[in-house]
């Protein structure tokens, strides 16, 4: 009778269990679904820190805009709230004071009107002052103080506009950096040729954030990952180019001018912008400004207008976001619906057919100066991009659509999936690896020119984005055996894995996004679960599981004296990877899962979401953070989902990419 009982309360335990978690995924789904957008797609508020709503301000201040008291108001709301307990202002949720973000930030709630004898403005000024001053910003907000006169021209590096007459073989090309540097140095490079003066119709200066007379700073010092050898020699050349520079001939610079234009003409993307993303459109607006271009003339005007859609403006704050992430947000929303099933079935392919246009087919972007012979079939992360399709975009779309054709059996996506696959194959770097935007980005000796003290100048494969790539092909049939492609990408995942069994996440915080990418690749490829690389990568996410069941990782862990994991406070999209990670490696039904699985229930709000403060995306790495508002409304799900499908399976294998 006894072991009756206990049997019988086990069976009920499950089952009260098994209703919690479909209560949890029902809630989930609904609160997802109240987020679509008319037409079926998904996006969500792409917030960074306070460096873009502050440039945002000093730009209609640089341009003599009408002010617009309101909305500036909204801002000085949003940049107090996020100043920091240091005084400065962070780079993320809670994070330690940045320099170029403190004194952007200090600069625009001055141009918008806050006293300088205001607490906030004189405990900012004190965190400036007592870590050095204004001498420590970086390169960027340089060029932007020597635009306002804060600076002079010589505290910044050389960028002679006649770098776009170069030829390809020279050691600096555009073709060498990343797009997202291409498309910001070119305008840039006119604004340096030119030497335009901010409008600043208030006068407003920030001489007092320095210890040292502003017109007397120099050069910026060598970063911490530039190579003393490398630095000294492009220092050099910078020297030697402040002496000619002047001496070009004006016929020759007024070709490279022509030339930066036309580029960025080509590239403009109508009211998306160039690049699709904040600081090339910011410039490119300086810079027909500075070429004497009307606030009407259409190019100027459109971009624009433009930035203006980067604005999220609230009842009591507004914000500028870097970008929009439709594109990222729809797709990674359309994989925890597919997950979730049943009802939510149909949103997911309302969402996949408003993907399916997106597609570039027509136009070859800068991506085939080195693959001249591939066909274009990638899918942006904006809603226009189509010179800068993205690998990890079209993986995650194609692993998608290849998930609703399972279902459907039909046909519709088959064109689709066929030329992404064949963009994928075609992008693939000679390491065996894929990056995010171009191929075989390897001129690693460009990140110790003094212009990139970022360190981000270039794209180069990463583990995160192969692994979604190795994850589309073995999603769609190929194996190491069949797949060359396949097999150098498992080979360069597995060179690429950390003594401690993690991986780097370039694009997410970090190693936990990281390993999450690939172990979901390794198993897509068949990779066995006992494996050594698969054993050492579980076994790592389970020995850094928090007390609370989650888990949880801080930007801080892309500094270059990286020595092993250090815990962060749990967040809901990080445990969600943690879990899908864990799934992947065959851990379902390991105790950590099931704990991973009740914090996700337990901290889920009553409207079915997550809340989620701190930044878990990653822009550049030590530099720039993103917290996508999306990730702790899908991912979560997308866990909860895949645990209980595989639950109700006999093999408990995850049978896709991701």
């Amino acid at each position: 009778m006894h072991s009756v009982n206990k049997s019988v309360g086990i069976e009920t335990r499950d089952t009260l269990a098994s209703n919690d978690l479909e209560a949890s995924i029902t809630s989930a789904t609904k609160a997802l679904l109240d987020c679509r957008q008319p037409d079926g797609h998904w996006v969500f508020e792409l917030e960074a820190d306070s460096t873009i709503p502050a440039e945002y301000v000093l730009l209609r201040h640089y341009l003599g805009e009408p002010v617009d008291a309101v909305l500036e108001g909204k801002i000085a709301n949003y940049l107090r709230r996020v100043q920091g307990a240091h005084g400065g202002w962070p780079l993320v949720h809670d994070g330690d004071l940045d320099m170029s973000a403190s004194v952007k930030a200090y600069f625009a709630l001055k141009m918008i009107g806050d006293s300088a004898d205001a607490p906030h403005i004189a405990r900012a000024r004190e965190a400036i002052r007592s870590r050095g001053g204004g001498i420590h910003s970086n390169v960027f907000t340089r060029f932007l103080l020597a635009t306002f006169g804060v600076l002079t021209w010589r505290s910044v590096p050389v960028l002679p506009v006649e770098i776009m007459l170069l030829p390809m073989w020279a050691p600096f090309h555009l073709s060498k950096i990343s797009y997202w540097a291409r498309t910001t140095i070119v305008p840039l490079m006119v604004l340096a040729a030119l030497n335009p003066r901010a409008k600043n119709a208030s006068g407003v200066g920030i001489d007092e954030l320095f210890l040292q007379e502003p017109h007397s700073i120099g050069m910026t010092a060598k970063a911490p990952h530039q190579s003393w050898g490398w630095f000294l020699l492009f220092r050099g050349l910078d020297s030697v180019l402040r002496v000619v520079e002047p001496l070009f001939p004006k016929t020759l610079r007024a070709r490279a001018i022509d030339s930066a234009v036309a580029f960025i003409e080509e590239r403009l993307n109508g009211e998306d912008g160039l690049g699709a993303i904040y600081p090339p459109m910011a410039n490119a607006v300086m810079m027909y400004d500075a070429l004497g271009k009307p606030a009407d003339y259409p190019p100027r005007a459109v971009t624009r207008k433009g930035l203006d859609r980067l604005l999220v403006i609230g009842e009591h704050e507004a914000y500028c976001q870097p970008c929009m992430s439709p594109v990222w947000d729809t797709s990674l929303t359309c994989h925890a619906l597919l997950e979730a099933g049943g009802e939510a079935l149909p949103a997911a392919k309302q969402g996949l057919d408003w993907l399916l246009p997106k597609q570039v087919l027509d136009l070859k972007g800068d991506w085939a100066v080195k693959r001249p012979d591939i066909r274009p079939g990638g899918w942006a992360f904006q809603y226009n991009n189509a010179y800068y399709p993205d690998l990890d975009d079209t993986a995650v779309v194609v692993m998608a659509m290849d998930r609703a054709r399972r279902t459907s059996r039909g046909p519709e996506y088959d064109e689709a999936i066929a030329r992404g696959r064949e963009w994928i194959e075609g992008m693939q770097s000679r390491d065996g690896g894929w990056a995010a935007f171009d191929v075989d980005n390897l001129e690693y000796y460009l990140n110790n020119i003094p212009f990139s003290d970022h360190g981000a100048m270039l794209d180069p494969p990463t583990e995160d984005v192969t692994g979604r790539c190795v994850s589309m092909l073995a999603q769609l049939g190929e194996t190491v055996q069949s797949s060359t492609a396949v097999a150098a990408g498992v080979d360069y995942l597995r060179r690429t894995q950390l003594a401690e069994g993690s991986w780097y996440g370039r694009w997410g915080l970090n190693y936990i996004y990281g390993t999450w990418s690939v172990l979901c690749a390794l198993n897509a490829a068949g990779v066995d679960h006992q494996d050594p690389t698969m054993r050492k990568a579980a076994n790592w996410l389970l020995a850094i599981q928090n007390e609370d069941g989650g888990w949880g990782e801080d930007a801080t862990s892309y500094r270059l004296d990286y020595k092993g994991f250090e815990g962060a406070p749990t967040t809901a999209s990080q445990t969600a990877w943690a879990l899908l990670a864990l799934m992947a490696a065959g851990e379902v039904g390991h105790p950590a899962v099931a704990r991973g699985v009740q914090y996700l229930k337990s901290t889920q709000t009553e409207k079915g979401l997550w809340d989620e403060r701190r930044y878990t995306a990653t822009g550049f790495p030590r530099v720039f953070y993103l917290r996508y508002h999306g990730y702790s409304k899908f991912f979560p799900l997308w866990a909860l989902a895949r645990y209980r499908n595989l639950n109700s399976t006999n093999s408990r294998v995850v049978g896709v990419g991701m």
